[in-house]
Parts: structure tokens; C-alpha cells; sequence
């Protein structure tokens, strides 16, 4: 009895391996108990790894869409992050960094090029300038809410497809995809409680040093005074369109059938009014040529090329220098305009007028070189004057006599005294029509430096008194001597005062015009 119960003691006590089937020793079977739970921990801490990298794929693969915001075309992105908050990318300006929400989530907002059809809509109706403004915060939230969407959708999908080939479980799977939905949702939903509005009340800038009252101190009062700008913008518009009904009350000018008009245009500096100005005055004052002494960008980078497609819709003769505000992608973006021609120490005929150009040998897209603050130096002077005398050599050399040079800086002007009739230039915001010191034996040279077309863009909000929009209007008789111009002014932004003035040339081959100008003001 006792060998039988030794025996059936002995069976008991003997477990077979789950593995190979044989006898396992005491020891083997505590192993086996433990193995148990450590597998199953194992197996949570394995989906739970793979439900958070799945969901930190998805959101950096598909966390991100585009969207149109007022006429920008607009890049929003959400990536993984330890404190939140949104940054605002203005490329080539720099960043804005906002505290607006908690969470392991970061908003990116990349503003990228203007869309042409949008901008050309805010030039032809000054009215929904207003109607953008109100719906960009409808664009963001909308934008916003289709990245949430999409930020869900990526990091599901990329987790199913990640645990579905490690684990090749369904039910692991599935686990792996509930846990990364609910992680994705809790960040999301944890950055939509937090949201702070008023966090773009105390922005902080990253970029270069010299644009940040730009974008940060100055951006408040430039966006009160455009209020202003926008309530008053259509009437304005409405003034420019009667421009053509005040010639009649200036003094007599019959222009002969062989009279050239050129509308000299300068310093536009991104400012989409500038452009419905001028094809008022192209259309109803009968323009030829179109010339553009340069800034017609504010950075010269790459988004505000496409400003520069309206050129196109003016279907006359442009000629356009480059300023110093004006990059080497600028100047190729307007020569891509099929009506463009780009001068750079170079000359063309448009009609009948041989033209000479050269471009600003700086690029100094910064309020430092502006002219509130121009930041000349030696240096500077040297480079500027040393523009001027390389075109006049260009001028001495043409084989056809030139008359009209074009410089961006007036201080450009002074070697081209005796060259040409005619210097025109920009740069200085403010229009001024001198002579240049004549030589013994030259012929007389004028310089008309142009205002700005584009009231100096946002920077021209910056003053007590915003700075007006101006153009001239010049008449070349069948021997391409300027015998009239036409200075045009419309009230600087947030103004809607149009004033075109009459000055005649009395003797368009010798000395300087003689006649007072005489004022049409418009309401």
C-alpha cells in the first residue's frame, strides 16, 4: 500500500513540459506559474509600444493640410511636442511663437504664396477686403478642423497597418488601433480645452532682429489704421475711375497723333491698390508703356512673386528695374510676364523710345536701408554712384541715342547728367522733379524721382499721416522730347482725396518747364 502511494505521490507531483511533454521538476513548474503573467505584461507593453509609435507616425505623415487663409495659401501641420503652442511661419520675415494651448501638441501655421485668383478678386473689388478679414478666422477654424480629422484618420491607420505586421493578431491589432485613437483624441481634445485666444495678444518673435517691429510692435497699429483702409478703400477706388474727367479742366494739351504716354510707376511694395490705380490710368489716360523703377516687392522672396502676375493683365509694353528691395527671384518673376521687360545695365526700344536701366546693386529687404532710416555708408555710396556711371557708359555706347534712363536711388542719377534728357527714379517715397548740374557743351538732363504707387505698402500706416499713392503720366512728342507730365496723388491709406496736376514743358529741348501747376483736386 505505501509503494502505491508513494507511487500515485510521485504522479502527482510530476507535470509534463508544455513544450516538449516530459516530466518537469518542482523548480520547472514555479517557472511555468511566473511565466504566465510576465508574458501577458509583456504582450500589454508591447501593444501599448506600438499603439504610441504608431500614433507619432501617423500624426508626422498625415498631420498636415493645406488651406486658403484671406488670399494666402496657407500650410497647416500638427507634430508630437512637450508644451503646446502654436508658431506662425512668415517666411522670409521670420516666426511668431504663441503660448495658445497645453498638450503634447504643436500647431504650425506656414503662410505660403499668394493665390493669384484670390488677389486679383481683392484688387477688381476693394469691398471684399473687408469680407477676407472676416472670414480668415473661419478659414483657420475650418483648417484646423479638417487637420484634426486627418491627424485621427494617419494615426489609426498607420498604427493598424504597424501592428497588423508585428503582431498578426487581430485582436492585438485592434487593441493597438483603439489605444492610438484614444491617445491621438485625449491630445487633441486636451489642446481644444486649454486653448488660450488672447495668446496672440503677447507673441515672441525668432527672426532677424531688424524685422521684429515689423511684425510684432508695429503689427497692432497697422492692423487699426487698415480698418480704416478697408472702410474707405471702395469710395476710393470709385475717386481713381473720374480720374480721366478732370483732364478737361487742365491746361491745354492737344497731344499730336505721334505722342507717346508713359506712365512711370515706382516703390509699389506689395500694395494690391497700386495695381488697380494703375490700369485705371493705362486704360483711360491711353498708356504706351508702362515703366516701373523698382520695390515693387517688400522681401524679394519667392511667395511674393506672385504679385507680379498682374503685370500681365496690363497687355501694354512694362519695363521694370530692380530695387533694392527687390530680389534676383523678383526680377525673373517679372520677366516671366509675357508683356515684361527687365532692364540691367541694358537698353530696349518700346515705342519709339529707347530706354536705358540698371537695377539697385543692393538687396536690402530691411527697414535699416528704407529710406526713414537709409544706413549710407562710404561703402554704400560708392556701390550706388558706381551703379550710376556703369549705365551712363551703357548710355555713351548705345548706338541709337537713349532717352530715358532709368535708376532705382536718385543718388544713381548724377553720372547720367548730359547722357539723356531724362532720368527717372523712385526709392525716396516722395516725388521731386530737378535738373541735373549740366557741363558746358552737354544737353540739359531732368530727374523726376517718382512717390511711391503703393503708398510704401504697410510701412506707409507707420506715420502720423499715411503716405499717398502716386504716378505720373509723361508725354513724349514725335521727337521723344517730354513736352507734358501729369502727377497724380490719391490719398495716402485710409484716405480718399485723388489729386491730378498739369505741368507743360514750354521748351521740351532746353530749359526746365516753366509753367505752374495747377491742381484739380477730386473728392
Amino acid at each position: 500500500m505505501d509503494g502505491q502511494h508513494d507511487e500515485q505521490h510521485d504522479d502527482a507531483d510530476d507535470r509534463d513540459d508544455p513544450v516538449t511533454g516530459d516530466d518537469l521538476p518542482r523548480p520547472a513548474r514555479s517557472r511555468v506559474s511566473i511565466a504566465g503573467p510576465l508574458r501577458r505584461i509583456g504582450l500589454v507593453v508591447a501593444v501599448l509600444a506600438v499603439a504610441l509609435a504608431g500614433a507619432v507616425l501617423g500624426v508626422l505623415a498625415g498631420g498636415q493640410v493645406s488651406t486658403d487663409i484671406g488670399p494666402f495659401r496657407a500650410n497647416l501641420s500638427i507634430t508630437p511636442a512637450r508644451d503646446g503652442g502654436t508658431t506662425v511661419d512668415i517666411p522670409p520675415l521670420g516666426a511668431l511663437l504663441l503660448d495658445s494651448h497645453d498638450g503634447p501638441t504643436h500647431l504650425t501655421v506656414r503662410l505660403g504664396a499668394l493665390d493669384q485668383g484670390r488677389t486679383e478678386a481683392l484688387i477688381d473689388d476693394p469691398a471684399s477686403i473687408s469680407r477676407a478679414s472676416q472670414s480668415a478666422v473661419e478659414d483657420v477654424r475650418s483648417g484646423v478642423m479638417r487637420l484634426g480629422l486627418r491627424t485621427l484618420g494617419a494615426a489609426v491607420l498607420v498604427t493598424l497597418v504597424l501592428a497588423g505586421l508585428i503582431f498578426r493578431d487581430v485582436r492585438r491589432t485592434a487593441w493597438a488601433g483603439g489605444l492610438a485613437l484614444l491617445v491621438t483624441a485625449g491630445s487633441l481634445g486636451t489642446a481644444a480645452a486649454t486653448l488660450r485666444p488672447q495668446a496672440i495678444e503677447e507673441p515672441r518673435y525668432e527672426g532677424l532682429l531688424v524685422n521684429a517691429p515689423a511684425i510684432v510692435g508695429d503689427a497692432r497699429r497697422i492692423a487699426n489704421d487698415y480698418t480704416k483702409y478697408a472702410e474707405q478703400l471702395q469710395r476710393l477706388v470709385g475717386n481713381v475711375s473720374q480720374l480721366y474727367t478732370t483732364v478737361s479742366a487742365l491746361p491745354l494739351l492737344e497731344p499730336t497723333p505721334g505722342t507717346t504716354r508713359v506712365l512711370h510707376v515706382s516703390d509699389m511694395h506689395l500694395n494690391p491698390t497700386g495695381w488697380q490705380l494703375i490700369r485705371t490710368v493705362v486704360e483711360q489716360f491711353g498708356i504706351d508703356v508702362v515703366i516701373d523703377t523698382g520695390d515693387i516687392t517688400d522681401w524679394g522672396s519667392e511667395p511674393e512673386a506672385s504679385f507680379v502676375a498682374s503685370i500681365g493683365l496690363l497687355k501694354k509694353p512694362y519695363v521694370f528695374i530692380r530695387g533694392n528691395h527687390d530680389s534676383g527671384k523678383t526680377a525673373a518673376a517679372v520677366a516671366r510676364q509675357p508683356n515684361a521687360i527687365v532692364l540691367n545695365n541694358s537698353t530696349t526700344t518700346v515705342a519709339g523710345l529707347t530706354i536705358a536701366g540698371i537695377g539697385d546693386p543692393r538687396f536690402t529687404p530691411d527697414k535699416n536701408t528704407s529710406p526713414a532710416g537709409s544706413g549710407l555708408t562710404q561703402q554704400v555710396a560708392d556701390q550706388v554712384i558706381g551703379a550710376g556711371n556703369q549705365l551712363a557708359a551703357t548710355v555713351r555706347n548705345s548706338p541709337r541715342p537713349v532717352n530715358i534712363a532709368l535708376v532705382h536711388d536718385p543718388a544713381s542719377a548724377g553720372p547720367l547728367a548730359g547722357t539723356c534728357p531724362l532720368v527717372l527714379a523712385g526709392h525716396t517715397h516722395a516725388r521731386q522733379v530737378s535738373k541735373l548740374p549740366q557741363a558746358p557743351g552737354q544737353q540739359p538732363t531732368t530727374l523726376m524721382v517718382e512717390g511711391s504707387t503703393g503708398g510704401a505698402g504697410l510701412r506707409g500706416l507707420e506715420g502720423e499721416k499715411p503716405t499717398p499713392l502716386s504716378m505720373s503720366v509723361l508725354y513724349f512728342d514725335q521727337q521723344k522730347m517730354l513736352q507734358a507730365y501729369d502727377t497724380i496723388t490719391v490719398g495716402g491709406t485710409g484716405q480718399a482725396q485723388v489729386n491730378l496736376e498739369r505741368r507743360l514743358v514750354e521748351n521740351p529741348t532746353g530749359v526746365p518747364a516753366s509753367a505752374t501747376p495747377t491742381p484739380t483736386p477730386t473728392r
